[in-house]
Parts: C-alpha cells; structure tokens; sequence
C-alpha cells in the first residue's frame, strides 16, 4: 500500500451509475450535501477539458453545490486510459477520505439494448 491508497479496505463508498440522463448528477450532488461527500467523476469523457457539449459534465452551479474530482483534468488529444484513470482516482478517494467525507463516484453510460427488438 502506497501514501495515497485509502488506509482501510472498508472505507465507505457510494457509486451512482446508470444510463445517460437519468439524473445521477443530482443524485449524487444531494447525497454529498446530505451525507458530507465529495463527488468523484467516473465518466469517461468528462475527464476531458474542453467536453461539455455532449458529455452531460456537471455545470458550475452543480460543481459548486458539491466538490467535484476528475472533471477536466485532461486535453482531449492526450491518451488516457484505465491506469490513468485509477491513478487519479486513487488520489481523489484517498484525499476524501483524509477529511473525513464520503467518496461518491457518479458515471455512467447510454443504455444499450440486449437481446431482439
């Protein structure tokens, strides 16, 4: 385990996930009021500066009403990957947890239909 690992295999976490759209930014941003959380982003565009049209990022007022982490924090041309991402978000969850709050991680996908129809 390295400084900036969470000390303790069971630190609490809340993981908001589901399609686009459905309202997981709000979701989110109320339990960090509620609970005293901070939001850590798991969308994988949203890490990318310069994105918003199209990638639902939180707006500033919502970015104010709650700490956001892994928002903008790449240029679009730059790689970034899984490892990357862990490495951030390592970070993030370890400095939430350093203060006392509770991580929240908020991302998600578009539905994808399975099976006929």
């Amino acid at each position: 385990m390295t400084g900036s690992e969470p000390s303790s295999t069971t630190a609490p976490l809340v993981c908001v996930v589901g399609p686009t759209a459905v309202g997981k930014t709000a979701l989110a941003i109320a339990l960090a009021q509620r609970l005293g959380g901070e939001v850590v982003n798991a969308d994988s565009r949203q890490v990318y500066r310069r994105m918003t049209i199209g990638t639902a990022k939180p707006t500033v007022e919502e970015q104010a009403a709650a700490p956001h982490h892994l928002l903008d924090i790449i240029d679009p041309p730059d790689p970034f990957g899984l490892a990357l991402f862990l490495e951030h978000a390592t970070k993030a969850l370890a400095g939430i947890l350093e203060r006392g709050n509770l991580p929240i991680v908020c991302g998600g996908t578009r539905a994808i239909r399975m099976g006929p129809g």
